[in-house]
């Protein structure tokens, strides 16, 4: 993912990976703002390594969510700390410690934090999809509890997520805050794929969806906007 620097080929071509597909240009249903915005943002910098990426992911989700918070009447609640730790040095939530190799909103507090060594990893194995992932995920947990979503299942709070991560990557690209680079929709779906749950037990506590279901609601979210979520 760039900034400004548009491809010629901008999300025209269609791929194919297992239930998720991106097709075509972004829908305008999930533009944060009018075109007019010409892909002026308060986010400062460029996403050409792993700190770079992490601050402009997670500067330009939060943009992109504040425009459609504005645009319902609503304020968007920024959240309070975006906490890199290491290993099992992270911040606890509500009592219950971080463990390694993760990323996770807290609700108590209104805070995400994420293992920085893990996802540097997952960024130089597979690409900076992988912070264009994880980021917006976990602030579409953020919105959630805005919006008060009430869940049965934890897997229908983890794939909704996914779609909003999807729907606000979209919108981004669409005011051309970020564009596509040949190769990265395949970055993105791997990096969904790579997240999904080894087993389909759908009912656990814990459980966030199969590979093939993630990346249907993030491709879902892409394609068809915030509203399909």
């Amino acid at each position: 993912m760039t900034r400004r620097v548009l491809a010629a080929f901008l999300l025209a071509v269609t791929l194919v990976a297992s239930c998720g597909t991106l097709t075509g240009a972004p829908p305008d249903r999930a533009q944060p703002g009018g075109a007019a915005s010409g892909g002026r943002t308060p986010c400062d910098g460029v996403g050409d390594d792993f700190p770079g990426d992490v601050k402009l992911a997670r500067c330009l989700t939060e943009w992109f969510w504040s425009r459609r918070f504005q645009e319902s009447g609503e304020t968007y609640r920024p959240i309070t700390r975006f906490v890199a730790y290491r290993g099992s040095g992270g911040p606890d939530c509500g009592g219950q410690p971080a463990v390694p190799e993760n990323a996770f909103y807290c609700p108590y507090g209104h805070f995400i934090a994420y293992d920085a060594a893990w996802l540097e990893a997952m960024y130089d194995r597979m690409g900076d999809g992988a912070v264009y992932v994880v980021i917006p995920h976990e602030l579409g947990h953020a919105v959630q509890a805005q919006l008060v979503e009430d869940f049965r299942f934890n897997v229908e709070r983890e794939l909704q997520a996914d779609c909003y991560a999807g729907a606000s990557l979209s919108g981004l690209i669409r005011v051309g805050a970020l564009s596509a680079e040949q190769g990265d929709e395949e970055e993105l779906l791997t990096n969904i794929r790579a997240a999904g749950d080894p087993t389909d037990v759908w009912w656990a506590p814990d459980a966030h969806g199969s590979p093939e279901l993630r990346q249907q609601y993030f491709a879902h979210g892409y394609n068809e906007g915030v509203g399909t979520c």
